[in-house]
């Protein structure tokens, strides 16, 4: 079943961009810097103007409101913002168990939540950021070069855990990487800009 769809679609540097997205699909996304990749998701996720067809599970985008549009459609930016001190101020319920187990997936430990964001490294700011959006239980994860930060066993982790994440959630995503061996990896398909 086809959950995101876009149409002759165009936003900064992409022309008359068209693909289907199916539940539990995981499409990669490549091709040199400055070529537009960072630019789609965040037009897909309306951040952006843009034009054409943008459906999810056949509905578009215009019907949503925004913030509504942005929960169903999450993006994690290559960098993600901190608003506040902790890190457990960021989650809506930081007792959740399945949040802990979500952090034992991606090798941190619980403590992490008490720690300052300023303290912590580039690498746990992006798996964090992760199950920040995932609270909001999105259909479609936007990830721009999500695991950029990680070592290889950390790389390993997130790459395990979104794979899991998509069929168990019946949900979809878009990956980009420059990384190739990574999408041959991850992705169903990969698609070069």
């Amino acid at each position: 079943m086809t959950i995101l769809s876009l149409k002759n679609f165009y936003c900064h540097a992409i022309n008359n961009f068209s693909l289907q997205l199916n539940i539990g699909q995981c499409v990669g996304l490549t091709g040199p810097s400055g070529v537009g990749k960072s630019q789609l998701l965040r037009a897909i996720a309306d951040l952006i103007p843009h034009t054409g067809e943008l459906l999810l599970k056949g509905q578009s985008y215009s019907d949503y409101t925004p913030s509504q549009w942005r929960q169903q459609v999450g993006l994690l930016p290559a960098t993600s913002a901190w608003w506040y001190a902790t890190v457990a101020e960021h989650f809506t319920n930081s007792d959740d168990t399945l949040a802990f187990s979500q952090l034992e997936a991606l090798g941190l430990d619980r403590k992490i939540l008490d720690q300052p964001v300023h303290l912590l490294s580039s690498g746990e700011q992006q798996r964090l950021a992760l199950l920040r959006l995932l609270q909001n239980r999105p259909l479609v994860l936007l990830l721009d070069e999500p695991t950029a930060h990680l070592d290889a066993k950390s790389q390993q982790q997130m790459q395990t855990f979104l794979l899991d994440y998509l069929q168990q959630y019946s949900t979809a995503c878009l990956w980009v990487s420059h990384d190739q061996t990574q999408l041959q990896q991850v992705a169903d398909k990969v698609i070069q800009l």
